[in-house]
């Protein structure tokens, strides 16, 4: 389990950081490309990503956690795979329909504006699309093939930067931009079920249906739950965007959703955390091996830390120098909401492997009071404070509400029976971190000014030093404080697959 767990990590976090590079490159295409229509097209993939909720998300975290708990059940994959197939069809028709009506019947424009009605139009597509491509890949999962549902999502986004961001570029605006989401999309799922009926033939699972002895009240309410938890959890990251977008200039959105896309590069390690470690810790919680998940999480808990620290150290002293390069000038005004929302970053993604870990317990209720608290001071601080004080107040509501998701999920933690502060040593990496910024902040000042010539672009030499020297000084001192073992590197590196596993075994 270890080695599969640790495999799987590694599969998920590889493709995290092309799609964090793909990112980069398509998002300062988009802004240029659509212009004020940029404000527009963040406040529609907010209100798109909580509509999904109700959708996709009980069928995908469901999908996920039973095809991996291979229980000792006659057919037991098929059955889950085609439980959840027909969920997926009936909601997928149910979500296209209502935002088809809402469009049609002019509730759209009377709200939003006339262009918002072709938009809702093509949304009401894309709830399609995005549907089964979530579920394939969901599914991929659940059976322990990351190495295809990873690149499956990598696709995904080439095929929609090449579509997407050409239309746009070819003038065709949001609605271009929503069609290459749908051609990623698209592409995706007919590969992805392609890969499934390998492994489980989709016509008998969609057909044939299972016995009264199948625990579909089970799965039912395993769905119902999830949905309400990752409700609160979109909310978390999605609401602060919507309300500054009713409540703000279509620029002041853009600006914000661009220091959101900067600030959430910290959660690329505990993302990739979050997805394998719900189906993978399934079976642990139903061996009831409490003392491998009390190890297990605590040590994931210190090592995101020390991850996010990092990289938080990273982005507060390099984004001031990135943003004129990679966004319109008129960028750098996001700068000061990534300082604001960083402290809250850190906090969030530390929450999120602890999150996972609960899920795979089954234990949902806990979550959801303990997300749905920290849900609950967000919209109240981002209706408070936007108003009055535009999106400085939007980041410091966020901020402060995922900082307390750490905290709440502590308390879920040990309310369903593990310790993710066990090991964590966390006064030993807040150390690591203070001491660790000193020197990457001097770099970074010491190279101010120093470029390299390039076709388009001069580029500045400390993006390219600052983030390796930083990285050997954040891990120096790391050993030399204890926050974490030479034993432990080793044993992480002898845990991969090879070549990293044999590398790490020759260390001995």
């Amino acid at each position: 389990m270890k080695r599969s767990i640790t495999s799987a990590f590694l599969s998920i976090v590889g493709v995290k950081f092309l799609l964090i590079s793909l990112d980069f490159l398509s998002s300062p295409l988009l802004t240029r490309f659509l212009g004020e229509g940029y404000g527009d097209y963040a406040f529609l993939m907010s209100v798109f990503a909580i509509y999904m909720i109700f959708v996709s998300t009980g069928v995908g975290d469901g999908v996920r956690k039973y095809v991996a708990e291979d229980r000792d059940r006659p057919y037991w994959d098929e059955h889950v795979v085609g439980f959840y197939l027909r969920l997926a069809l009936l909601l997928a028709a149910v979500g296209c329909f209502l935002l088809a009506l809402a469009a049609q019947s002019g509730f759209i424009q009377n709200h939003l504006g006339t262009s918002y009605q072709t938009y809702f139009y093509l949304l009401s597509l894309l709830v399609f699309t995005s549907q089964f491509r979530e579920y394939t890949r969901r599914t991929l999962m659940g059976f322990g093939l990351e190495r295809y549902s990873e690149p499956l999502l990598f696709l995904d986004k080439v095929l929609f930067i090449t579509v997407g961001v050409g239309l746009a570029y070819l003038g065709y605006g949001v609605p271009g931009v929503l069609i290459g989401h749908m051609a990623g999309a698209v592409v995706t799922s007919l590969i992805g079920l392609a890969v499934i009926h390998y492994r489980v033939s989709l016509t008998t699972a969609l057909f044939k249906i299972p016995s009264r002895e199948f625990p579909r009240r089970e799965l039912f309410m395993y769905n119902g739950l999830s949905i309400v938890l990752i409700l609160c959890l979109t909310s978390l990251y999605e609401i602060d965007v919507m309300m500054l977008g009713f409540l703000s200039t279509s620029q002041e959105t853009a600006y914000y959703r661009i220091a959101l896309t900067l600030a959430e590069f910290l959660w690329i390690v505990p993302l990739a955390l979050q997805n394998v470690l719900l189906h993978s810790t399934s079976n642990i919680w139903a061996n009831n091996d409490r003392e491998r998940i009390n190890s297990l999480a605590a040590r994931i808990t210190r090592y995101t830390l020390l991850f996010t620290l990092l990289l938080a150290i990273g982005l507060a002293a390099l984004a001031p120098i990135a943003l004129p390069i990679i966004y319109p000038d008129d960028y750098i005004a996001s700068y000061v909401p990534i300082l604001l929302l960083l402290p809250g970053c850190v906090g969030f993604a530390l929450a999120r492997p602890v999150l996972a870990i609960g899920q795979g317990k089954g234990d949902l209720r806990t979550l959801i009071i303990a997300t749905g608290a920290a849900a609950v001071v967000n919209v109240t601080l981002n209706g408070l404070l936007i108003p009055q004080y535009g999106m400085y107040g939007a980041a410091v509501a966020t901020s402060v509400s995922y900082g307390l998701m750490f905290v709440f999920h502590l308390w879920s933690a040990r309310q369903i029976g593990f310790y993710p502060a066990a090991d964590a040593r966390i006064p030993r990496a807040l150390v690591v971190g203070v001491a660790a910024a000193i020197p990457i902040f001097l770099l970074t000042e010491f190279l101010r000014g120093s470029a390299i010539p390039l076709v388009l672009v001069e580029l500045p030499v400390s993006l390219i030093v600052v983030p390796p020297v930083g990285a050997v000084v954040f891990l120096a001192l790391s050993l030399l404080f204890g926050a974490v073992d030479v034993d432990e590197i080793i044993d992480f590196l002898e845990s991969a697959p090879d070549p990293i596993g044999k590398f790490g075994s020759s260390l001995r």
